[in-house]
């Protein structure tokens, strides 16, 4: 792998001659270390953070800095862990002092105090997140690398810099963090590393949800996630964050009928969906939109394996995942709910003839969802015979096709009925009673059977036709 080694163009920028300046000013010594190192080296689009270490102060270098540095905002401190971020020109700039770092069994937050640069980059978890440039006048610019991460970086290696089992147990959020690099870079973890993260797996309990959730999502929004679940898969640590997984893995046979392995099935939906969309939530839908298969896995004699009902039941799981895992318990929630639940539809709509009014219900249940919902099912087609593939992808073509059709003309992405209850209740001189539901509910199923279109004078027509039926008359 060619790296780019060159921080001439990279270090000669306002912020960080600034920051040397300063830092001299104050007789100071300041590294910029860690990701924008690694990511200027591979070449890699930075995510606009910027990890400043200081051999004194952060928070007083971050001060002195803000001062001068035009545009800049107040900046933010944090003294818990001597920490300080400058907001600038859509730059999150965080200055740290040098320290060194000790653990207890019970936490990961470690107890700090002042160290060298030396004793910072032993901290840092990975050797290719260890590298440091110089921003100090005497040799500005210098690639400051004790663990060989440049040698880690162009062998695709990620290795800890310290004993990893040290390093793992020490910190269990680095193990999450080794195989989230591992995905998003396409590195290998090193062997001994990868043995220690088996060994201690259990430690990723005192980790918080929060935390771990972060580590996941950012796995997801990987170009192939399946690296980074079947890496959590191996070492142990899938059964302790997402033991559902784990339920799908295996393959069961009964009077010589077997059933697809749903583990790696939904990984490979996971793989598939990616080129096609970046809505991380669309993601976890994909992640999670079979794993109602475990308890509702069923062999039916002369029929063979079924999973009846299996999206409903997942649909009630995302739930306790999601509340377990302190994830968002609103709209993203219901979202992957929706998603889950109704993640068959399209399937079984493309594998029979394609009615309007299968097409209708389908629009009017998925409602501005619709578009990802058939991405999702298009991602869900995994079979390796070549003509099921076609056909399948054929038939969502169709789909997609009668959507945009019968959508310009019925308007049901965003359903509202086209009679309300006051104009019922008007019409016919009543108050709120059971008998405007079933109005309205005729008129929606007219609609949706195609009987009539979504538009206001056939639905009106239709109100006084079911009204009639039930013994109303338009009050005089």
């Amino acid at each position: 792998m060619e790296l780019k080694d060159d921080f001439s163009k990279s270090l000669n920028t306002q912020l960080f001659k600034l920051i040397s300046e300063v830092a001299k000013s104050y007789g100071m010594q300041a590294y910029v270390i860690g990701g924008f190192v690694r990511d200027h080296l591979l070449d890699r689009k930075n995510k606009k953070d910027i990890d400043i270490v200081a051999i004194g102060s952060g928070i007083e270098l971050a001060k002195a800095v803000q001062k001068k540095l035009k545009g800049a905002k107040p900046v933010k401190v944090f003294k818990t862990f001597g920490t300080a971020v400058i907001e600038w020109n859509q730059l999150d700039v965080e200055f740290v002092g040098s320290r060194k770092e000790s653990y207890s069994d019970e936490t990961r937050n470690p107890q700090v105090e002042s160290g060298t640069l030396e004793d910072d980059q032993n901290r840092r978890d990975f050797s290719i997140n260890a590298l440091a440039v110089s921003l100090n006048l005497e040799n500005f610019g210098e690639l400051l690398d004790p663990f060989n991460g440049i040698s880690d970086l162009k062998q695709k290696i990620i290795r800890t810099p310290l004993d990893p089992d040290l390093t793992y147990s020490d910190d269990p959020l680095r193990m999450l963090r080794a195989i989230r690099f591992a995905t998003q870079l396409n590195f290998v973890i090193e062997e001994k590393s990868l043995a220690a993260i088996t060994k201690n797996t259990a430690r990723i309990n005192i980790i918080s949800k929060e935390r771990i959730v972060d580590e996941l999502t950012k796995i997801l929004a990987a170009k192939k996630p399946s690296h980074g679940f079947l890496l959590l898969e191996k070492t142990g640590l899938l059964k302790h964050v997402l033991p559902e997984l784990i339920a799908l893995k295996g393959v069961d046979e009964f009077e010589g009928q077997r059933h697809k392995d749903n583990f790696y099935h939904t990984l490979e939906v996971v793989d598939n969906l990616c080129p096609n969309s970046n809505n991380i939530w669309l993601r976890w839908a994909a992640l999670l939109h079979d794993i109602g298969k475990a308890s509702a896995k069923k062999f039916i004699p002369n029929s063979g394996w079924t999973f009846h009902n299996h999206e409903f039941i997942g649909s009630k799981m995302i739930y306790k995942i999601f509340k377990r895992l302190k994830m968002p318990l609103n709209d993203k929630m219901k979202y992957v709910q929706k998603m889950v639940s109704m993640s068959s539809r399209p399937i079984i709509i493309a594998e029979d003839h394609v009615t309007d009014s299968a097409i209708r219900r389908l629009l009017f249940d998925a409602g501005p969802f619709i578009d990802d919902l058939i991405t999702l099912c298009e991602a869900d087609i995994t079979t390796k015979n070549p003509k099921r593939f076609d056909r399948y992808h054929n038939n969502f073509k169709i789909v997609r096709e009668k959507i945009i059709s019968i959508e310009e003309k019925d308007h049901l992405r965003n359903f509202q009925p086209p009679i309300s209850g006051e104009i019922i209740m008007k019409y016919f001189g009543i108050k709120p009673s059971r008998e405007i539901g079933k109005i309205k509910e005729s008129i929606k199923e007219a609609i949706l059977d195609g009987e009539i279109p979504n538009k206001f004078e056939p639905a009106f027509e239709k109100m006084k036709e079911e009204g009639k039926k039930i013994g109303l008359k338009a009050d005089e």
